[in-house]
Formats: C-alpha cells, structure tokens, sequence
C-alpha cells in the first residue's frame, strides 16, 4: 500500500514558488501586446540606481510601474504624484515578490497624445492636398522695397524683428498687420490678417512671428484657417513662430521657416554692409570697364587714322568722280535708245487701233437696237389691245349671269334670318318666323304670316304675307 502511494507521490507535476512565478511571467509577457493605459501617479519611488517605480491609479485599482534607468534616461520625465500619464507598456511580473507590473516602454502627459494625434492627422490631410508641397514655395526677395509683419503689435517679437531691421538695413520699410498670437480667436484674426496682406500687395514679402509659449500658446498656428491662408497668399511669406525646437503647421506652409522672430527678420532683410561692398565692387568693375573701353576706343581710332593717311582718300575720291561721270553718261545715252525704241513701238500700236477702231461697229449695233425697240413697242401694243377686247367681252357676258341683274328686273332672294340661309321651297319656313329679302337695291326683314307650298299657275308666285 505504501508502494502505490510513493509511486502516486512521484507522478505528480510539483511547482516550486520560483518555477510558478516564472511561468507566469512568461505567460503575461507572451499573452499579451504592448498596451496603452492611462491613469493618475503614486507612490513615486527614485532609487538611487535610477529606476523609477510608480503605481497608476484609477478610481477603483492600482497596477505597479517600473520605467528601468535607460528609459528614464531617454524620456527624461517630469514625475510627480497626482499628474495624469498615457504609458505604453509591456506586462511582466516580478518574480522575487511575485507582484505583476507593466515594464515602461514610452510615456507622455495625459492629452498630449490626443493633441498630437490631432496635429497628425491634419498635416496628413493638409499634406495629401499639397499645401506643403516644395514645389509651391517662392523665393525670398533679394532687396524688397517694404516688409509685412503679422504679429501682436505689443509682444516680444515685433521688438526683435525691428530691432534687426534697424541693425541690417534702416532704409527698408515696415508695414505691421496686428492680430493676436494666442487666444481663442487668434487663429481667425491671423488668417485674415493674412488674407487682407494678400489682397492688398503692399509689401513684397510676409514675417508671421511669435515668441515662445507652451503648446497650447502656440496652438493658433496650427489651425487650419491659418494654414489654408498662407497657402492661398500671394506675397512670399517667412513664419518664425516660438523657438527652433518648435514646429506648427505655419511652419510647414510657409515658403521658408526661421527658428525665431530675429532670424525671420535675419532672412529678409538685406545686409547694409554687404551691400554697400557690393555696390563699391560694382563701381570699381564699372570703372575699370569704363577705362578699358575708352583706351580700346582711343587705340581703334589711331589705327583708322594710320589707315585712312595711307589710302590717301583724295584721289580715291577723284576716281570715284570719274568714273560715276562716265556711269551718267551711259545711263543717258541708254535711256535715249529706249525711248526712241518705245516711241516707234507707240505709233505701230496706234495704227493697228485705228484700224480695229470699234466706233462703225457701235454705230450699226445701235441702229438694230433702234429698229428691234420700235418692233417691241408696235407688237406690245397690239396685244395689249386684243387682250382689252377680250377683258371687255368676259365683263358683258359675267354682268349677263350676275344675280344683280336679275334682282334689277324686280326679282329678290330669300334668306333665313340671321343665318343667311337661301330658301328655296315654302316648306322651308315656318309662320311667325322673319326672313331676309335681298332687292336690287336695299333688303327687306319679313314675317310669314301664312305658306301655301302650291305655285298659282298665273303669277308663278307663292303665296304669303309680309311686312
């Protein structure tokens, strides 16, 4: 019996406490992907080995943190009991004391990760439409004749960019656009300070600046009305906002970044000293080259001189004359034969005329356009005079058939009033009822008093009463 129960012993699977920690540690650490969790801080613990160990805290539990010194290094945290983190993490457990705990891989202020992502998303969406496109940023003018400022007329920054201006270049214009660097409607009144700078083009070139702030200070200069703006301007535009570590979306639009206000101003602004050098440089090149051409121009006429003594320009003259009097003289006498050759070829044209004159030819043409117009007339008179008998005989013969004739003669027509209906038979009517009867001259309006449908064989008339 003790046999079986020894060999039941040793067929047991038996955990140790270190070999059950450690399996859990490898199941937590395989099971699960790096998280992200967010909660409050406590019980803040700096060893002197540089570890940082801290619970996070929610309102119902707690959950141990370790951030090992090379993290702690790299994120250089600013930790305290009560601040709101977002860690990403990994879990584990710590054997020795078999507590679970979330090994810090990144961490950052509660928010700050939406507020990037925020960021994030829009440069995306802005970048996806080019508004940060290299190929849409201009070049800075070399010696512009004034420069804009978009700032507040009151803060650090004005300061500094006229105080670099006054340092490079006195001479150049400034033209301030005031608008408010922060604040809840400083994103607005920025892009339509930009927007009037556009519109108006009094400057040749933009300076949007502001000093340095916090995130939040500096968050006008990431909306996207202040983006779409100076994407939209027409005057090249300079964005020095906050320092060089800062980087908003203005930034990013701009056609050139500055890290500060002073280097915005640094970069449009010409140096006088440099140009002062540049302008002597100019005049000694201009000088010299001045110089130069005059003693070329000196030497060339010397020469031309040496020259002209040589050819002895008198005589070549005097040949000259010779020979264009010689060129007169046959010019003259060729101009005489032609002439004479044309006049003989004028008289020979002026005989073959008048032999072809068309004049007794015109005469006859007229005297048959005479004799066939007296034709015309005579023919058109005549049938002009058939055609009047034969319009004189169709008159009598239609005046024969008219009905007016007839009615002359004492005859009327009958017609039902007021349709004009033509009767014809007495049946057609009724007694009582009123009749139209058309005379030769004039009608008449009738009322049948009686009908009698038989013709009286000597009158031809039908019977009835009218008035």
């Amino acid at each position: 019996m003790s046999t079986s129960a020894d060999r039941s012993l040793l067929q047991r699977d038996i955990y140790t406490v270190s070999r059950l920690n450690q399996a859990v540690r490898q199941l937590l650490e395989g099971g699960f992907p790096l998280l992200w969790v967010e909660g409050e801080v406590s019980n803040l613990s700096r060893p002197s080995s540089g570890h940082v160990y801290f619970s996070l805290k929610d309102g119902q539990a707690q959950v141990r943190c370790a951030l090992f010194r090379h993290r702690a290094l790299l994120l250089s945290p600013n930790l305290a009991n009560g601040r709101q983190l977002l860690v990403r993490a990994r879990i584990s457990l710590y054997e020795p004391r078999g507590d679970y705990q979330l090994q810090i891989e990144y961490l950052e202020e509660a928010g700050a990760g939406a507020r990037r992502l925020a960021w994030e998303q829009l440069r995306q969406h802005l970048a996806r439409e080019g508004l940060f496109d290299l190929a849409r940023k201009r070049p800075l003018p070399a010696l512009p004749r004034r420069i804009g400022v978009i700032t507040s007329p009151t803060g650090a920054a004005i300061r500094d960019v006229l105080s670099v201006l006054r340092r490079r270049f006195p001479a150049l214009p400034v033209l301030l656009y005031p608008a408010p660097v922060q604040g809840a409607d400083a994103g607005a009144r920025i892009a339509q300070a930009i927007g009037l700078a556009s519109q108006r083009q009094d400057c040749e070139v933009l300076l949007l600046v502001r000093g340095g702030g916090s995130v939040e200070d500096l968050a006008a200069f990431d909306e996207e009305s202040v983006v779409r703006a100076i994407a939209a301007c027409r005057i090249p535009l300079v964005s020095g906002v906050g320092h060089e570590i800062d980087l908003t979306l203005a930034d990013l639009a701009a056609d050139m970044r500055a890290p500060t206000p002073s280097a915005a101003a640094e970069l449009v602004s010409p140096d006088r000293l440099e140009w002062l050098q540049r302008f002597a440089r100019l005049e000694e090149r201009l000088t010299a080259a001045q110089r130069r051409r005059l003693q070329g121009g000196e030497q060339r006429l010397r020469l031309l001189a040496q020259r002209l003594l040589r050819q002895q320009p008198g005589r070549w003259l005097q040949d000259r004359g010779q020979r264009l009097d010689e060129l007169e003289q046959r010019l003259r006498r060729a101009q005489q034969v032609r002439q004479e050759r044309l006049q003989t070829r004028l008289e020979g044209l002026m005989a073959q005329l008048r032999l072809h004159a068309p004049l007794p030819r015109l005469e006859r043409l007229e005297e048959q356009r005479q004799a066939l117009e007296a034709r015309l007339k005579m023919a058109m008179r005549h049938y002009l005079e058939r055609q009047a008998q034969r319009l004189a005989r169709a008159g009598q013969a239609l005046h024969a058939l008219s009905p007016l004739q007839t009615l002359g003669r004492g005859y009327a027509i009958i017609r039902r009033y007021p349709q004009g209906e033509i009767i014809h038979r007495a049946d057609q009517v009724r007694i009582a009822e009123t009749v139209e009867a058309v005379l030769g001259e004039g009608r008449l309006l009738c009322r049948v008093e009686s009908l009698d449908s038989q013709l009286e064989p000597e009158t031809g008339w039908t019977t009835g009463n009218s008035y």
